[in-house]
């Protein structure tokens, strides 16, 4: 399963970022632990602390960099797509069987609709900040963006439950796989 992980940009060691690193670590090893393939944005912030935590548990990472930016030192394939941010955005979540986000601005937020326009669910990380929790108000039946209710948005609280969801939502994959998905 290929796994997008979106949210917050910039220093890790500065705040907000700071004080989601073991929510991002266990992401990370979360994603490794069960061979399945982490995309990201590249960069730095939650990217980097995602990939880093996957690739210690031997995991595979992908950044879908902007521009020709060179991405972190944990990713084993950097695409660079000569887009902007917005526009490469809409290659990961286009890639990607499932969003996960932590906190994040502006492009986190293009990142979540992107992937909601495109039928492919988002797990949101409670209380992490940012448009991952704010978008949480905005739900239709606490799970819809629109009234087309194109894919679920899943709000999870803890890393159990995102390893619990994760690992149904590859099983509707795996059955669907090529394609419509359908996610219970």
């Amino acid at each position: 399963m290929n796994v997008g992980v979106i949210g917050y940009s910039g220093d890790p060691d500065k705040e907000p970022i700071n004080s989601l690193k073991e929510i991002i670590f266990k992401v990370g090893e979360l994603i490794a632990k069960n061979n399945w393939v982490l995309f990201s944005g590249g960069r730095n912030g939650v990217m980097e602390l995602v990939s880093k935590a996957n690739k210690k548990f031997n995991g595979k990472n992908i950044g879908i960099l902007p521009w020709e930016v060179n991405g972190n030192e944990y990713l084993d394939i950097s695409i660079k797509t000569g887009l902007d941010f917005s526009m490469r955005s809409y290659i990961l979540v286009k890639t990607v069987d499932v969003v996960i986000s932590i906190g994040g601005e502006i492009g986190t937020a293009i990142e979540i609709l992107g992937a909601y326009a495109n039928k492919k669910p988002v797990i949101l990380i409670k209380g992490t900040g940012g448009w991952t929790d704010r978008i949480q108000n905005v739900l239709i039946e606490e799970k819809y963006l629109d009234n087309r209710k194109l894919a679920k948005i899943y709000i999870v609280n803890d890393i159990k439950e995102l390893e619990t969801l994760l690992k149904k939502l590859e099983n509707s994959i795996d059955k669907v796989r090529g394609g419509k998905f359908q996610y219970d």
